[in-house]
């Protein structure tokens, strides 16, 4: 599985928060909190306008487990002066703790395969014959990248189907509001049962295995990892768009939205596509609900 590796020890040192937190009597770090109902409310407010995350009444235990962890981590007694600090924060800097403690990061690399398939038996074999790709590079957007595993098997398909075909280019921007996550994405490293998936010859062409302290622990290429731009960005703000777009994937986000910033979100996707560019979204969500002017080439697939 080509060089070996071997991680380097993180830094060590506290914060200011941890340094307060072991100032703290044992009874505040370890209490039991209770968020009420006025103050959930007030959270999934904020949430929502600052994110598009969508909390229904049933996730109060969740945020309430969700925040504690942060009234510990900031050494702050309650969850009233906690809202407090986060909306008087003039830096932002706890704002975006807050959505990383409340965004959800499963992934999985070659999840839901058929969208891989689809994109290398039917999507890049039509841009290669209109000639996408060919001086200007194909433009791929991993729209909620997460801890990196999508934008890296996009970048594994593509790397292989340009392999067989001088001339064609690609770039991979991936993007995630949680900067927890996108650190984790930009390192490249992972538990070696993460690619149980990886088909064989990809794993030899783009995986290193750990050694010694790092056993057990995988690390994409550089030569793929420098295929992918990882920068946080929050999908509620406005899109760049700089340059139309060939392909995005923004798959399993949104059902944590409600049916209005689903409908803003897709007439953000079709004006930032190309004619002919694609939209991949996820196998538990639809766009039947909303209206849109996209053509359905396949499940969960669709065409400008």
């Amino acid at each position: 599985m080509g060089a070996a590796f071997r991680l380097r020890p993180s830094p060590g040192g506290t914060g200011a928060g941890e340094a307060r937190r072991r100032e703290l009597p044992t009874e505040m770090i370890f209490g039991s909190a209770k968020l009420t109902d006025s103050q959930f409310a007030k959270f999934s407010a904020l949430i929502y306008a600052k994110c598009g995350i969508h909390l229904k009444a049933e996730k109060k235990e969740l945020l309430n487990a969700r925040l504690g962890k942060r009234l510990r981590a900031t050494g702050i007694e309650s969850f009233k002066e906690y809202y407090e600090f986060v909306t008087q924060d003039e830096s932002g800097n706890e704002l975006v703790q807050l959505i990383d403690s409340v965004s959800t990061n499963f992934t999985s690399f070659f999840r839901e395969q058929a969208h891989f398939d689809f994109l290398v038996g039917t999507v890049l074999p039509a841009y290669h014959a209109e000639g996408r790709g060919h001086g200007q590079p194909l433009n791929l957007w991993s729209a909620a990248c997460s801890s990196g595993e999508e934008p890296y098997t996009m970048a594994m398909v593509l790397e292989d189907f340009v392999a067989t075909r001088p001339g064609m280019q690609y770039r991979i921007r991936a993007t995630d509001i949680s900067t927890k996550v996108l650190a984790q994405a930009q390192r490249g490293i992972y538990p070696e049962e993460r690619i149980d998936k990886v088909p064989p010859p990809f794993v030899k062409r783009y995986f290193q295995r750990g050694v010694g302290s790092s056993a057990g622990m995988v690390r994409v290429k550089e030569l793929l990892r420098r295929k992918v731009t990882f920068e946080r960005f929050n999908l509620m703000e406005v899109f760049p768009c700089q340059e139309s777009l060939d392909i995005i994937f923004c798959r399993n986000v949104m059902i944590y939205f409600n049916s209005a910033t689903q409908q803003a979100l897709v007439d953000k996707f079709h004006r930032c596509l190309s004619p002919g560019g694609h939209l991949f979204i996820g196998h538990s969500e639809s766009l039947t609900s909303i209206k849109h002017s996209f053509k359905q080439v396949a499940s969960t697939a669709y065409c400008k």
